[in-house]
């Protein structure tokens, strides 16, 4: 079962990149045809929202890439000096505090989305929903990552402690 998780986190996220990099490579080419055209022609009334909204998905998809590799900012040398029992635990509410966060954005997200249903952009006249789609879609997707990192920090401390047990550990000497 998890090995199917693991494969589908593989799956999305080869789709996440492939979208961040569209994104990024959209918004260059937007800005380049922005610059060229107010340079040589007259401005083109779109390209600075389409570079805007672009750049909201890249740093969305970007942040959720980024959260999946474990690369977010991080304080962890006071848990890593913990014992294996504590750090275990922090580590869980760690993962733990995350998933209810992104619980939240996903909640607040849908509703923010709701809010914006009617509204459309100035320039390219689409809704502001897509734009804002990003929020509770990548939430969704650090939810789906961190509920895996929950499944394998707790299989890997179950491991650990099934040989501790076979090698003749006391309970007192397990992580």
């Amino acid at each position: 079962m998890f090995r199917l998780l693991k494969r589908a986190e593989r799956l999305i996220d080869a789709i996440v990149q492939r979208a961040a990099f569209a994104a990024l490579a959209g918004m260059i080419a937007v800005i380049t045809l922005q610059i060229v055209s107010r340079v040589f022609f007259d401005a083109v009334s779109w390209s600075e929202e389409l570079a805007r909204y672009l750049l909201v998905w890249t740093s969305f998809l970007g942040a959720a890439m980024a959260w999946q590799r474990g690369r977010h900012i991080a304080v962890d040398f006071v848990v890593d000096a913990m014992p294996g029992r504590l750090r275990l635990a922090v580590k869980a509410m760690a993962i733990v505090v995350s998933i209810a966060f992104f619980a939240l954005i996903i909640h607040y997200g849908i509703r923010f989305m709701q809010m914006q249903s009617f509204q459309v952009s100035a320039s390219l006249r689409i809704p502001i929903r897509y734009v804002f789609a990003v929020i509770p879609l990548t939430a969704v997707l650090m939810l789906y990552y961190s509920l895996l990192d929950l499944i394998e920090l707790f299989s890997a401390s179950a491991r650990r402690q099934a040989e501790a047990i076979e090698g003749g550990a006391t309970a007192g000497d397990l992580p």
